[in-house]
């Protein structure tokens, strides 16, 4: 009970500093919006965000453990989710943008780090989604590092986004087309999904027809010399 408590109020702390974050972003008053962030920052992880978005997700960790007790681990890296998503939006909202994809990517990063080891995980409503997140980098024409798209892809199978999945893949094949490791397991993630029921497909937004294309094509790519 102590541990429910102690996790409910962290998290109760945190959704207000969010709330007034919004407001004074609101109102144009970025600076006192980033002083909120950078303080709330500094109360979870010790860093500000943009340093935090330079660690790996096993540093992140670490760092969250450091003062706590492991079960609350989950919680605080869903609220440092949060944060940095948060902190993207303010720094784009300033006109920082490599500074704002930098902070979303960790998000997104350490948010299919969670997801991955638990599909299904019920995320708060505090916590972004990783569709939306990734499809405010896709808008923003940013090419996503190799380790996010192969966690994207991975992820989007688990959860039946098949079409996603599908884009994912090719897009990890344009930055590796010499690669046949990656090739193999575009054909082993073909083969999986002819497996799948018609109707499974078809709530993927990929019926088997197009997996069947899709296949097809792969087959058919060239590597590179």
């Amino acid at each position: 009970m102590i541990r429910r408590d102690y996790i409910l109020r962290m998290i109760e702390k945190i959704v207000q500093v969010l709330m007034g974050i919004r407001e004074k972003m609101s109102e144009h008053n970025e600076v006192e919006a980033e002083q909120m962030l950078d303080k709330v920052f500094l109360e979870l992880v010790g860093l500000g965000p943009l340093e935090v978005s330079r660690l790996s997700e096993m540093e992140l960790l670490a760092l969250l453990m450091k003062d706590d007790p492991t079960q609350v681990l989950r919680e605080k890296s869903l609220l440092l989710v949060a944060l940095l998503e948060e902190a993207a939006r303010l720094h784009a909202a300033q006109g920082h943008t490599a500074e704002s994809q930098a902070c979303r990517i960790k998000a997104l990063d350490l948010l299919l780090s969670i997801q991955l080891q638990d599909v299904d995980l019920e995320l708060p409503a505090f916590v972004p989604r990783i569709g939306a997140m990734h499809d405010e980098l896709s808008e923003a024409g940013l090419q996503l590092p190799l380790r996010t798209l192969a966690a994207l892809w991975r992820h989007y199978e688990r959860t039946g986004a098949y079409a996603r999945a599908e884009d994912v893949l090719f897009a990890l094949l344009e930055d590796e087309p010499d690669n046949p490791a990656l090739r193999s397991e575009g054909r082993a993630f073909y083969e999986r999904l002819l497996r799948q029921s018609d109707a499974s497909l078809e709530a993927g937004n990929l019926p088997r027809k197009e997996v069947e294309a899709g296949l097809a094509e792969l087959g058919t790519r060239v590597p590179i010399e």
